[in-house]
């Protein structure tokens, strides 16, 4: 736990991601692999794992949840549907089933508008890199511990001993009056989202593709018509108070007044260069006209005394300099404007050649480069300040839109496989032209059912289920299991109706691998007449469990644990077997039902022909006669004489 709180930086961002299913961030976490992730979130949001009681039951299970995967519009819904397991929100689930259902066939062209929106959604994602800013407060900060240095500063310091660091967050009394530049200083009881506003800016810099999901579903929303759908009224309602986010969010990318500075910071040196060009060349274009009248005396006077000289020539240049030098100082000003700055009076060091002052250039350049920063500090913190407002109701609305987007896939799912909710009622279980999910092609569709769900003539709680090779048994068992594990998910179902009796465990036994050991066969037999014997509501889908021991003794042992199901009143069970006659016989009792698919035959192109449903207290044809009668069909020579003698044996 405590490599958890640190990875995420405190125990809220933990239990957000946990509740949000997001698996793959949960497993960037070291020592956590994606299985025990998952483990993780399946636990924390209310997931029973006692439903699924075997390894096989787990499989389907698995299975069903990588198909509907597929029908994802994106990889955060895919993530959040492996939250889905039995007996969790079973009636909650199955609403909101029904609604997403209802949307796609009512309002179809709105349904398939909201993939477009929902395609771009995903979990939203922290920043990861190291900020300069450096957090000085008297209290600790983990959940910064990650992004920046946090100092504490000694009684003996004060704030003037951090002003070596560029940006300083201040938390508490103390601070300065006056901001250094990239400063702030927040109070103790200020709002610790605010300390690292570059921290908050890169959030919504780096969620940018997701929160446009916001941002389209309200403008969608506010172009709509009055009256809606309650699924995508629902969808809808997941923006409010989100109101402010589109101006907000268009305040990123536009620094104002700040922009505008660091460009003329930028271009204050090359536009003081051409300034000075720009002037001596104006000065001496102006100076081509102007003449100075000297008179005889007026030439003795100069070279009686040169400084009278100086004064007449800088009397006739004067007015022309001057106005250019004014015009010069106006467009430099007008260069300033946006800066809030004007053209110093000292701006010349020489009027000719004109040479600008350097002096006063570094002090404009001071100034711009405080008001950058004051100017950048100012809106940082102001819209840092109203991001972070929006951030935890921007995580809430994206987490709960990929909930409905997930219910959305559902139902895409749903409408494909032509899947149906179906009724939950007390015990057993029936469908009508159900169709196994994993079978391309024309799937020929199935009616099956045993207990009180059942109709009249079916209601046994326990079947033999008997036919012909490669005839569908195992594949109706795992139509079954499907049906059961999806109806106690509270999702639809693939047949056209269902009835399906709630149960509190679901034990899929596969076909074994071969004849056990005596330690293994022992195991197995214990595990059995556990699951058998208990008072658990359950049921019990097994597949060949005579092929644990020769067939003698599998016909024997299957019989007294078929004596020991009947005696719960709550568990239903379906064996596929091909020991029908001699569990029988074992059995003791004419009264256990036994269903069988039979092979009606060969087809044109030696094919078996065979009806899927099975058929009510039938021991069904076994299909070897029917494969031999196609061998020989199919051989020739010595084989074929040798499959014809082994067919007349039948």
């Amino acid at each position: 736990m405590k490599r958890l709180d640190d990875h995420f930086g405190g125990r809220h961002e933990l239990i957000r991601t946990l509740e949000s299913g997001d698996v793959s961030r949960i497993a960037e976490v070291e020592g956590i692999s994606v299985k025990r992730a998952l483990a993780l979130a399946r636990e924390y949001n209310g997931a029973e794992a006692t439903f699924l009681a075997t390894h096989e039951a787990e499989k389907l299970h698995g299975q069903l949840i990588a198909l509907m995967q597929r029908f994802a519009s994106n990889p955060a819904s895919s993530s959040r549907m492996q939250m889905l397991m039995p007996l969790h929100q079973i009636d909650e689930r199955r609403e909101r089933c029904r609604q997403m259902m209802s949307f796609a066939n009512e309002e179809n062209e709105a349904f398939v508008h909201l993939r477009t929106l929902f395609k771009n959604l995903s979990y939203t994602r922290r920043p990861t890199q190291r900020y300069e800013r450096v957090i000085v407060s008297q209290h600790e900060h983990p959940e910064w511990d990650s992004y920046v240095r946090i100092l504490t500063p000694s009684a003996q310091e004060s704030w003037k001993d951090y002003t070596v660091f560029k940006t300083v967050t201040w938390i508490g009394k103390n601070g300065p009056d006056e901001l250094p530049p990239g400063w702030m200083v927040l109070p103790e009881s200020g709002r610790s989202d605010v300390m690292i506003p570059e921290y908050t800016l890169d959030w919504f810099t780096n969620n940018r593709k997701t929160l446009k999901v916001l941002l389209d579903l309200m403008q969608w929303r506010d172009e709509g018509k009055e009256t809606l759908h309650p699924a995508l009224e629902a969808i809808f309602q997941e923006t409010n108070g989100l109101e402010q986010l589109a101006s907000v969010f268009a305040m990123i990318g536009d620094a104002g007044d700040v922009e505008e500075m660091e460009k003329i910071r930028d271009g204050l040196w090359s536009t003081a260069k051409k300034l000075e060009e720009d002037l001596n060349q104006q000065i001496a274009a102006e100076m081509e006209s102007v003449t100075l009248d000297l008179s005889g005396s007026d030439m003795l006077e100069a070279l009686a005394d040169a400084a009278t000289f100086q004064r007449k020539l800088a009397s006739a240049t004067e007015d022309v300099m001057n106005e250019i030098l004014e015009r010069g100082r106006t467009e430099f000003s007008s260069y300033l404007e946006a800066g809030g700055l004007q053209a110093p009076f000292d701006l010349y060091s020489s009027n000719w050649p004109v040479k600008l002052n350097r002096s006063a250039l570094d002090k404009i350049n001071d100034e711009l480069e405080r008001r950058i920063n004051d100017g950048r500090n100012d809106h940082l913190l102001r819209l840092a300040t109203k991001l972070a407002n929006l951030k935890p109701l921007c995580e809430t609305a994206i987490q709960r839109l990929i909930e409905h987007d997930m219910w959305y896939s559902i139902a895409s799912w749903a409408i494909q496989c032509n899947a149906t909710l179906p009724e939950l009622v007390d015990h057993g279980i029936w469908f009508e032209q159900g169709r196994h999910l994993f079978i391309e092609g024309d799937v020929q569709p199935v009616s099956y059912g045993l207990g009180r769900a059942a109709p009249k003539g079916d209601q046994q709680s326990i079947a033999l289920l008997t036919g012909a090779n490669s005839g569908g048994k195992t594949t109706l068992l795992e139509l079954v299991a499907h049906i059961a594990i999806l109806a106690h998910m509270g999702l639809p179902v693939p047949a056209q109706h269902a009835e399906v009796g709630r149960v509190e465990a679901l034990h899929v036994l596969a076909k074994s691998g071969g004849t056990q050991s005596a330690g293994a066969l022992e195991t197995t037999l214990v595990d059995l007449a556990n699951v058998v014997s208990n008072a658990q509501p359950k049921l019990i889908l097994a597949d060949e469990l005579e092929a644990i021991t020769e067939p003698g003794a599998g016909a024997r042992i299957i019989a007294g644990m078929l004596r020991a199901a009947q005696q719960q009143s709550n568990s239903s069970m379906v064996l596929v077997t091909h020991l029908a006659p001699a569990i029988l016989d074992a059995y003791g009792d004419d009264d256990l039902r036994i269903d069988g698919i039979e092979a009606k035959g060969l087809d044109e192109h030696l094919e078996l022909i065979v009806d899927r449903t099975p058929k009510r207290n039938c021991l069904a044809r076994s299909t070897p006669e029917l494969i031999v009668r196609r061998l020989v069909e199919r051989s020739s020579g010595d084989a074929k004489d040798v499959f014809r003698d082994i067919l007349s044996l039948f």
